[in-house]
């Protein structure tokens, strides 16, 4: 079996809130930290532009952060665009289809993003592998589900001959807890780096700015952060009342 360092991590990056949240995460734990972006045809690339710009905001917030964050890759999927007819490939309506799903999900992405980072990973002798999935506030995509990513990685490292562990911080949080735990990670200069530079608005709008970032407003993701972010506020609220 190939042996990986284990104090090596490879987080899946998209440049949204949960992904940010997660790199600094692992940045706060692990000795060298490297991301990793795929492109799959997205109807909008300010996600993918957002990457460069949290990556370049984390690294003044804390001198050993930057000298753990390695070396970034962006992989070209457009291939899995061309076959998914969904809102996050086209310029299509965001909808709950007849299927139960709304019809921003794109089928095997999630499995397909973790097949290549453990690929990508075995190659740069990293033995763990960190997503933003998250089971407990998030829009029904059955690939963030846990047992979804046990199976995939049950596959991955049988098929490699490996040890790839796969760390989830947010599997089981709350939006408003993923915002407390971006505050205990890096205090208020990484929740404001994350409203201001990440990106998570399904249609790409940045021209409107809310409490939260900025985004359509309407959309699934926008309306699931400004919930979220209230939900934050109100927590941080109730905490200061009964110091």
């Amino acid at each position: 079996m190939r042996d990986l360092d284990p104090n090596a991590a490879l987080v899946l990056f998209s440049g949204g809130q949960d992904s940010s949240i997660t790199l600094a995460w692992a940045l706060d734990r692990f000795q060298r930290v490297e991301t990793v972006g795929f492109d799959y045809g997205q109807r909008h690339a300010i996600e993918l532009e957002a990457r460069k710009e949290v990556r370049d905001g984390l690294r003044p917030l804390r001198p050993d952060w930057a000298a753990r964050l390695g070396d970034d890759v962006m992989i070209d999927l457009k291939g899995l665009g061309d076959i998914s007819e969904t809102a996050m490939t086209r310029e299509s309506e965001i909808f709950i289809a007849e299927n139960g799903l709304p019809t921003t999900f794109v089928p095997g992405r999630n499995l397909v993003f973790l097949t290549m980072s453990a690929a990508h990973a075995y190659r740069r002798n990293i033995g763990v592998l960190i997503g933003g999935m998250c089971e407990a506030d998030f829009s029904g995509y059955p690939d963030c589900r846990r047992a979804t990513l046990d199976a995939q990685m049950a596959a991955i490292n049988l098929g490699l001959d490996a040890a790839f562990t796969l760390e989830t911080p947010l599997m089981d949080l709350t939006k408003a807890q993923s915002w407390a735990l971006a505050e205990d990670v890096g205090g208020a200069a990484l929740v404001d780096l994350i409203v201001e530079r990440s990106h998570s608005c399904y249609l790409g709008d940045r021209s409107r700015r809310f409490d939260w970032g900025y985004g359509c407003g309407a959309c699934p993701a926008c309306e699931l952060r400004a919930k979220g972010w209230r939900a934050f506020q109100t927590m941080k609220s109730g905490a200061g009342s009964r110091s």
